[in-house]
């Protein structure tokens, strides 16, 4: 009786094990893949008016931004700050929106770093552990 308990347990092991190795090769694989897409993302965004326009990378950082020449009539140089800041803002907000998306393709479902990804909670990353060793609350 033991032996078949035995054999039915390993049986479930190796079934975990090859579904876990098998998420994982589909993580590697990929990752060149997603590497190639996260170094060409690229984002723009224009402010209401049209006038200013800001591309940002995967990670936010500035690609460039774009005045409109229009943009020089109203001499208001605390506004046009304000105006370049702000749809500065909104493009790096969509850029790590869009990474979000591209990597969480490639994590498995429910995976505490896609939770991480999308939310920017650290506990997300720990709560598997903390679960299996008995300190989730």
């Amino acid at each position: 009786m033991t032996e078949g308990v035995d054999r039915a347990a390993n049986h479930a092991l190796r079934a975990r094990f090859d579904e876990v190795y098998g998420q994982y090769q589909q993580l590697r694989s990929g990752l060149d893949e997603l590497r190639r897409q996260l170094a060409e993302l690229r984002v723009t965004e224009r402010s209401d008016d049209g006038l200013v326009t800001a591309t940002v990378g995967a990670r936010g950082e500035l690609v460039s931004v774009d005045l409109h020449p229009a943009v020089y009539q109203d001499r208001d140089a605390k506004a046009l700050s304000r105006k370049i800041t702000g749809t500065v803002q909104r493009a790096g907000a969509a850029a790590a929106a869009a990474t979000q998306q591209l990597v969480a393709g490639y994590l498995p479902a429910g995976s505490g770093t896609a939770d991480f990804l999308r939310t920017g909670d650290f506990g997300s990353l720990l709560g598997r552990a903390d679960a299996v060793l008995g300190r989730g609350e």
